[in-house]
């Protein structure tokens, strides 16, 4: 008798597995805040290198309008930059929403309707496949022997009225004679 595998049961119990996940998330929930640091950290350091403080104690009033007119210039500068990759970040966006839809109906992901048979004749399929030039007619009855209906109506009714004459003549011992004088004669 061949024996069942048995089923496969959790060594875990539902409440150890419950505080497992939970510990985990936790877990994820403290890596991702320390990551989160980390970057404002690495952004602050980056501002700091890029952008030293200004120095505004002792500068004239001309000093100060220069200043704020290369700043703005500055900023105009980055503003450009800003626009300009915004443009390409939208414009990729829509590339990548069109080709995702294009994959979805390469899939076919969209419902097919269902395809009913069609009887279609020889000659139609052959016109579809050679064209309406060609006039080929595949009429297969055509080609068969035909068998005229008179001839076996004649040779059943001449079956039957001999039949019937067989059926008187071969009675008594005559026809008994007869039946067995005609197995004779196939014989020889």
């Amino acid at each position: 008798m061949p024996e069942k595998a048995p089923e496969r049961k959790s060594k875990i119990s539902a409440s150890r597995k419950l505080m497992l996940k939970s510990l985990l998330l936790a877990r994820a929930k403290e890596e991702l805040e320390q990551e989160m640091e980390k970057k404002e950290e690495q952004k602050a350091n980056y501002l700091d290198e890029k952008t030293p403080p200004i120095e505004i104690a002792g500068m004239s009033l001309d000093d100060l309008k220069a200043l704020c007119k290369e700043l703005h210039a500055k900023i105009d500068v980055v503003d450009e930059e800003r626009y300009d990759i915004q443009a390409k970040v939208s414009h990729n966006t829509r590339e990548i929403k069109d080709l995702n839809i294009k994959v979805v109906d390469l899939r076919g992901k969209f419902k097919r309707p269902s395809l009913r048979r069609v009887r279609v004749s020889a000659d139609a399929i052959l016109r579809s496949l050679l064209g309406s030039k060609h006039k080929v007619s595949l009429d297969l009855r055509a080609n068969l022997k035909s068998v005229k209906k008179e001839d076996t109506e004649k040779e059943k009714t001449a079956e039957v009225s001999d039949w019937r004459k067989n059926v008187e003549a071969m009675s008594g011992m005559e026809g008994r004679k007869k039946m067995f004088d005609a197995a004779k004669g196939e014989r020889l």
